[in-house]
């Protein structure tokens, strides 16, 4: 949860005094100043408005972008102007999380390797090499699952915070003048002092809560209890105090800007400093990975992305997943950030974009929840809001100075995921409505079976739809050409609700519409982990008993053809003509036995 946030020490700080984008000058007063705003930044950000509030707004217990999209939306038109403006928001804010997760590896295992250049200048050439070693390696295992080294995870944290103090204490200890900078003034101060450097510093003082996402999107795992308990009682001090540290240091040795978090250290200490960071670099890298493999199912299961592989990699943990698709184009992505971007520094101006851009969206969704579900007046709502929105702007502009510099990155980026999320939701929109304009209405159909003298084979068919009201097309097609039914036909559809889980005593609906036609919706919420075989077992108590080796599944396939003067644009269709061609195959989705399957 916290190995995000948890390692921006690693290169926070030097962004400040050392970057190449308006450096602060290193005096007493401008230290006290950064460390004020590093400070209040934490508490007023990551304490007030995620731990304390944002953390309120859970769908049934889960957090993130995505859920928090889906209470925004509860009780609104769906054709209305809002609520599409609010659908545009929380998946662009999505798609933003998905650079978030390509620069975070990048940016976290690169500062730790740069850690061996403070050793010896000797291992400079090796940096790009070793850090890319260790990304391939991450990536490489996350087929295996992190249930067996994720026991590991959080021991592993607890010592790099227990770390990140003791070092900080030393030079506190030292140089305690600067545990003035507690006093908000400081800052206020160095801002009101140098309006134009103190807003450029902006941007790279956001680096120090990047991350904090990761608190809200992982509450699903632990709940909010204990995020907020040992943020409050053991992470929060533990970063005050290394960065104090660093800033006694820089007090001390003005040189030590290089690398402060490293300087911190005993020479002796630093070999296994560059471990324990390399560690904990990666358990922040896998945090991200794993929430984007995350949202990447609950954009599926959404109807916003098409159908991916997803493998299960734990049996006793539901939500640890693999999907290999995502994670090679992730590491393709990461590949090549660490190689175009080279060092740490370069890429802090792409982050910051990332990370200030899914805040401030997160600001405008909880407006909205505030509002639909808290039943607040929206003028209290706006209030209550306007001060996280000042900030988050604050920091998002100071960041849009670096767009040239590498801010353009996460922009680009997720404007592709976006055009692609929104390019798959509406292309199966109008896929459906064109299949729905050509289906036969279901009742009638099964009133006609009575009379009509048709054929029936032993065994049951199921036949997937997405409206089960209507006519399967692949039915019409099997009754065409096979001039018979199965003596019991199942129209089945799935239903995914904007809800993490849906219980299981809610799990199927089953009708029996008369001739032995029964019509079956299962229902599953964005977290659930789809499995037809299994939902349709739970029918017996509806009266529906299937024999797995007697029933048969027809699946639909179109082939869809690009249409000049369409209601999507040409190359919006094309787009998604080729999501549609390489989508993963309903059988292994739906979990359905491949030899079982027309």
């Amino acid at each position: 949860v916290y190995g995000d946030i948890g390692t921006s020490p690693l290169y926070a700080i030097k962004e400040v005094f050392a970057s190449a984008h308006h450096p602060v000058p290193i005096t007493p007063d401008n230290v006290l100043g950064i460390l004020s705003l590093f400070l209040w930044s934490l508490l007023v950000v990551v304490t007030l408005k995620y731990v304390a509030f944002i953390m309120r707004a859970d769908n049934r217990g889960e957090g993130g972008i995505m859920a928090l999209m889906t209470l925004a939306l509860q009780g609104g038109d769906p054709n209305s102007r809002r609520q599409k403006a609010l659908i545009a928001l929380g998946l662009f804010g999505a798609a933003l999380f998905y650079g978030d997760g390509v620069i975070t590896p990048a940016i976290s295992v690169l500062s730790a390797v740069e850690g061996l250049e403070v050793i010896t200048p000797a291992f400079n050439p090796y940096i790009q090499p070793i850090t890319l070693a260790i990304l391939v390696g991450l990536f490489a295992l996350q087929s295996h699952g992190t249930a067996r080294v994720g026991a590991y995870f959080g021991p592993v944290m607890v010592v790099w915070f227990a770390v990140l103090a003791v070092l900080g204490i030393a030079q506190i200890a030292a140089h305690p003048a600067v545990l003035a900078a507690v006093n908000p003034l400081h800052g206020a101060a160095f801002l009101a002092d140098h309006p134009t450097l103190g807003f450029f510093s902006l941007g790279a003082v956001v680096l120090c809560i990047t991350g904090a996402e990761a608190l809200y999107a992982d509450m699903g795992h632990f709940g909010a209890r204990p995020i907020q308990f040992a943020w409050a009682g053991y992470v929060l001090p533990a970063l005050t105090l290394n960065y104090f540290g660093q800033g006694a240091l820089l007090l001390a040795n003005p040189e030590a800007v290089a690398n402060p978090f490293y300087l911190l250290a005993p020479e002796w200490a630093r070999y296994p400093l560059v471990v324990l960071a390399g560690v904990a670099t990666v358990i922040a890298s896998q945090a991200v990975i794993s929430g984007a493999f995350s949202i990447t199912r609950q954009a599926i299961q959404l109807g916003y992305s098409p159908r991916l592989e997803v493998q299960h990699t734990s049996e006793q943990e539901i939500g640890q997943i693999y999907l290999p698709a995502m994670n090679w184009l992730l590491l393709l992505a990461v590949v090549g950030l660490v190689v175009g971007f080279r060092t740490s520094s370069n890429l802090a101006a792409a982050y910051g974009i990332a990370v200030t851009g899914t805040m401030f969206i997160t600001n405008l969704l909880a407006i909205a929840v505030a509002v639909r579900l808290w039943h607040w007046s929206p003028v209290r709502a706006v209030l209550g809001a306007l001060p996280f929105i000042v900030i988050d702007l604050g920091f998002f502009l100071a960041n849009s100075v670096k767009i040239p510099d590498g801010g353009w990155f996460p922009i680009v980026f997720g404007l592709a995921v976006f055009v692609l999320l929104t390019t798959w939701k509406r292309g199966r929109d109008l896929l459906n409505r064109r299949l729905a304009a050509d289906a036969l209405p279901l009742k009638p159909f099964v009133a006609s079976l009575g009379t009509d003298d048709i054929p029936r084979t032993p065994g049951t068919a199921v036949f997937l739809t997405p409206d089960p009201e209507r006519v399967p097309h692949a039915l019409l097609h099997s009754l065409k050409h096979y001039k018979c039914l199965h003596e019991r036909v199942v129209i089945l559809a799935v239903r995914v609700f904007e809800v993490p889980r849906v219980p299981e005593i809610d799990r199927v609906e089953v009708r029996n519409l008369g001739q032995d036609v029964w019509q079956v919706v299962v229902q599953y919420g964005f977290m659930d982990e789809p499995d037809i075989p299994t939902a349709l077992a739970s029918c017996s108590g509806a009266g529906l008993t299937l024999e797995s080796m007697e029933t048969s599944y027809f699946l639909g396939r179109e082939t869809l053809i690009p249409k000049l003067g369409s209601e999507m644009a040409y190359w919006r269709e094309l787009v998604f003509v080729a999501l549609f061609r390489n989508a993963g195959s309903a059988t292994a989705f739906f979990r359905i036995p491949s030899n079982r399957v027309v």
